[in-house]
Parts: structure tokens; C-alpha cells; sequence
């Protein structure tokens, strides 16, 4: 089967669902959007406090990483939705964009058009926001945000706790101040999950004539014909199908869009080759720049009382703080957040749900930096993922002082109304600093935020421009959290919303919305 479209999406997570959207807002093109997962949501996809459990289902890809020299050889679990609208369908729902300097750095290295003020009117845009500034927020965007009315009463005393150490509150994590103690704004929508799918691809907009959805189907390769992408080859059931579109986009995620590039030859010759591929277009950094925030689920306490079930997603509030020495502008290089249940790596046994809460850490700017490539051109064939966690000494040496910012909260006298005993760590655990570091690496497990493997930039060896053209092939994009460059503060989904949205109007050749001077108060 051959068949033409204006544009082909292939991934339907975050970015793809946005693109899919907007593009086909215009009914002179066709699109067409492709999704290797299913489309139909379960109660528990639906019911926010569920969310753990969906890990390791038939919905999540189960990518797995090599062990991990830093993290005492440990395999981590790096979980993936498999599904119409992607991870949004198994994430935590935290919506924080990430401090405006994070984006700023992206404009400062040469990215024109990426800086906050950049992005500030597609985050607008986007959502559907309970926080009335105008300046800084929206009230008629498909996504939906919330701000819990009802938190878990233990979060009451965590920010009590974070401000008797002299943390001054804020209202929110994504207005004029990201540090300090508060509620975290969340997806969620009449009390159920609402996926980027839910927001951006709801029933009127599926039925679109222009909009074509074809799920369970996978990408195999991309054509390449003399510097430009002609198609893709899609397996349905098992058989070969190709398809044409003048533009295509990826938006399959840090890991399935460079394995993508990878199978059809775009990428470092010596991986390529690895994999008995041949070298279509030399990318030496697709796959490479690979980074991810770790958190550790280290700070364990058993409490005096029952913890009352979250009414929410477990996790409701969370905490940014600068280490001191660094600039009020700054972004904050730590995150405690509070969790109102026990959660543990898998090298330790968990106490009953109720019967324990966590403060989890760790550090929002990792150094580290890893890879990805493919073992072979089988689609289905499982990558070889080495985020190389903890290698750089600043990620130890700052999420072992978040640990410390961790427990001065969890010991405050504010939070002995809760605190009978800190599980973890242990008094073996501090015994020394090597022992630190060793509790550090048997707690520490991905925040789910990996970036940057087709990472864009203005050099000539970077996968992406700011235009979002794959570099050697004129009319292929990448739209997804893979074009990252750095990894910004907190959580990657709210900053990819508005990525999509703006790379959409930039892809179908649309005036671009204009930036929104602001004045930052931190």
C-alpha cells in the first residue's frame, strides 16, 4: 500500500498528540498520526492513585538499562507508555515547566526562538489553568491543571516543616518563583488522569476527515532519498506497508526516536555499524548526550499514626531549593518532595501503605551523561540504554546534600506528629562518606525524564537545528523530548506541551506567536 499525506506523525505521546492536533486544525492538509500501542484506556489508567501499578503492564514498554557501574550494578527499570498519548498515560501527573534560566540557557548557546519568554505564550496557550495571571497563565487551553484542594493532611506539616528551616512558600511551581514549599500542580481532570491523548485528541477532534490514526502500527525504518525522507515502512500485523507524506515528523521519545534514526542509517558510523547497519547520513550524537533526573527513594520514616490515603497521585507537594552560594536567578539544584506512602528501591522491603511516608531527593541538573543505540535493525529488539547514572562527582555530591535537606525536614519539630522512626537511612547508612555513597546508589531510581539523544543545537554535528530539521535530510523533524538539550528543573512534560505547540506552527510554516516580555521576582 502506498499512500500520500501532507504530513506523517510517527509516536503518538506528548509532542505527537499536540502536532496531530494542531496540524489538522487546517483541513486542506491530511495527517497522519502513527502509534505502536493500542488506544483504549483501563479504570486504573483513569484513577490517579493507580498510577504505580501501571508500570510493568501490557501499557509500558519495559525498556530496561544496562547495570549501572554507580548505582552498585543495578538494573533500572525505565518504564514507557505504550498507548495513545504515550508516558502521560502511566506518569506521576506533575505538570512543572521548569525554571525560565533552564530555557534561557537553551536562547544563550545559540537556540533564537527558545527561550522562556520564547515559550511563554504556548505554555499559555496549552492549559487550562486554576491560577489567575494572565501573564503567565491560561484559562482556555486543552490541558487541564489542577491544584489539589484536598492534599493528604501529612503535606500540611512537610511545608510547615520546609519553612521552619527558613524556605520561603510560593504559590506555584510554575509562577514567578519555583523554590520553596508548595502544592504541585497536577493533570488531572473531574477527579480522573487526563492524558495529553485526552486533551489534544478528543472524540471531535479524532473524527476529523483530515485526521488519519493508525495505532498498533510500527515504524520499521525511514526512506531516504538523496538528503531528504520520502517515506516511512510501517509493519501491520506482520506485513510490510509503506507510506509518503511531504513532511514527516518523529515524535516516538527518547528512546524509540533514535533507535528509529539508528535502523534506517542516520547516526554515529561506529554504532551503525555495530548493528550491521549502513551509514546513510553520519549523525555521530544520535543517542549520544543521554540524561535523565534521578531520584532517590531514600528518606523513609514510619509513622506514629495511619497516613490517610492520598486522595490525588500519593505525591502532592514537592520543594525546589537553591544550595547556598548559588544566584537568586538561578535555578534550584535540589528537590525534596513528600510522598504519602513507602516507596523503596527494589533492594529493600517496603512497610505497608499507611503505616509509612518518604521524602524523596535528589539533584534537578545532572552531569552525567550516557547512550543509547541499537543492538540490531529488529524493530523489536531491545536497545542497549547506559544512562552512566551518578558518574560525574557533582550528581553525588548534590543529591547526598539534598539527602541532608531531606532529613533535617523529616526530623523537624514541626513533623513529629507524624515521625516514630527513620527507616532509611540507616545509622550504618551515614556512617561515613563512602557509606553515603553507597546508600546512595542503592536508592537512587529514574524520575522517568530521559532527554537529549537527538538533542537540537546550532553546531554541525547536532541531530536537530532550531528548526527542528534532522540535520542532512530537508524535510524530516524531530518533536519529542530526545531534541532536549539540557535537561530543564523538575518534571519534562509541561516544557514538551509547549515545545509541540510551537514546533507545529514552525512546521506548517505559520507565524510563530510572539514572544511575552516578563519580569522574573526571584
Amino acid at each position: 500500500m502506498t499512500k500520500g499525506f501532507d504530513f506523517i506523525i510517527v509516536g503518538a505521546g506528548t509532542a505527537g498528540c499536540v502536532l496531530a492536533s494542531r496540524l489538522s486544525e487546517d483541513s486542506g492538509c491530511t495527517v497522519c498520526l502513527i502509534e505502536s500501542g493500542g488506544v483504549d484506556v483501563s479504570d486504573d489508567v483513569r484513577n490517579p492513585a493507580m498510577w504505580p501499578q501501571l508500570q510493568g503492564t501490557a501499557i509500558d514498554w519495559g525498556p530496561k538499562t544496562v547495570p549501572q557501574n554507580r548505582c552498585g550494578a543495578r538494573v533500572h527499570d525505565w518504564p514507557r507508555g505504550r498507548i495513545l498519548g504515550g508516558s502521560t498515560a502511566i506518569n506521576a501527573m506533575a505538570h512543572m515547566r521548569g525554571h525560565p534560566a533552564d530555557f534561557d540557557a537553551w536562547a544563550d548557546a545559540g537556540l533564537e526562538g527558545w527561550g522562556y519568554a520564547d515559550l511563554l505564550p504556548y505554555f499559555i496557550k496549552s492549559e487550562t489553568s486554576p491560577i489567575a495571571d494572565p501573564d503567565l497563565h491560561g484559562t482556555k487551553g486543552p490541558l487541564h491543571l489542577i491544584l489539589p484542594t484536598e492534599p493528604n493532611p501529612i503535606m500540611h506539616n512537610y511545608r510547615q516543616a520546609c519553612e521552619e528551616l527558613g524556605l520561603v512558600p510560593t504559590d506555584e511551581h510554575n509562577g514567578r518563583e519555583m523554590c520553596g514549599p508548595t502544592l504541585n500542580t497536577l493533570t488531572i481532570k473531574d477527579g480522573k488522569r487526563q492524558t495529553i491523548a485526552d486533551a489534544y485528541l478528543p472524540e471531535t477532534v479524532l473524527a476529523r476527515a483530515n485526521l488519519h490514526l493508525m495505532a498498533e502500527t510500527t515504524v520499521n525504518r525511514l526512506i531516504l532519498t538523496h538528503g531528504s525522507c520520502t517515506g516511512i515502512e510501517i509493519l501491520v500485523q506482520g506485513q510490510s506497508r509503506t507510506l509518503h507524506a511531504d513532511k514527516i515528523i518523529i515524535s516516538a521519545g527518547s528512546i524509540a526516536t533514535p533507535c528509529l534514526l539508528q535502523r534506517s542509517g542516520v547516526g554515529n558510523p561506529e554504532d551503525l555499524k555495530a548493528a550491521d547497519v549502513a551509514t546513510v547520513v553520519d549523525s555521530v550524537q544520535v543517542g549520544r548526550n543521554l540524561h535523565d533526573h534521578l531520584l532517590a527513594a531514600g528518606n523513609l520514616y514510619r509513622a506514629k499514626k495511619t497516613v490517610p490515603p492520598s486522595k490525588y497521585q500519593h505525591s502532592e507537594s514537592a520543594t525546589y531549593i537553591r544550595s547556598e552560594g548559588l544566584p537568586d536567578d538561578a535555578p534550584p539544584d535540589m528537590v525534596v518532595l513528600c510522598v504519602a506512602a513507602p516507596v523503596v528501591t527494589e533492594k529493600y522491603v517496603a512497610p505497608a501503605f499507611g503505616e509509612a511516608y518518604t521524602l524523596m531527593f535528589g539533584a534537578t541538573h545532572p552531569r552525567s551523561r550516557g547512550y543509547l543505540r541499537i543492538t540490531s535493525s529488529d524493530p523489536f529488539a531491545s536497545p542497549l540504554i547506559d544512562p552512566n547514572y551518578l558518574a560525574d562527582p557533582y550528581d553525588r555530591r548534590v543529591a547526598l546534600e539534598a539527602l541532608e535537606m531531606a532529613r533535617r525536614i523529616g526530623h523537624s519539630k514541626v513533623m513529629e506528629e507524624w515521625c516514630d522512626t527513620e527507616l532509611l537511612p540507616t545509622p550504618d547508612d551515614l556512617a561515613n562518606d563512602e557509606s553515603r555513597e553507597r546508600f546512595l546508589e542503592s536508592v537512587a531510581y529514574t524520575h522517568h525524564h530521559p532527554v537529549a539523544t537527538c538533542a537540537m543545537g546550532v553546531s554541525d554535528d547536532a541531530v536537530v537545528d532550531g528548526s527542528m530539521r534532522i540535520r542532512g535530510l530537508d524535510n524530516a523533524f524531530i518533536v519529542d523530548a530526545s531534541v532536549i538539550p539540557s535537561i530543564q528543573t523538575g518534571p519534562i512534560n509541561a516544557a514538551l506541551v509547549a515545545i509541540a505547540e510551537k514546533a507545529a506552527d514552525m512546521i506548517s510554516e505559520k507565524p510563530v506567536l510572539p514572544k511575552m516580555e516578563w519580569r522574573n521576582t526571584e
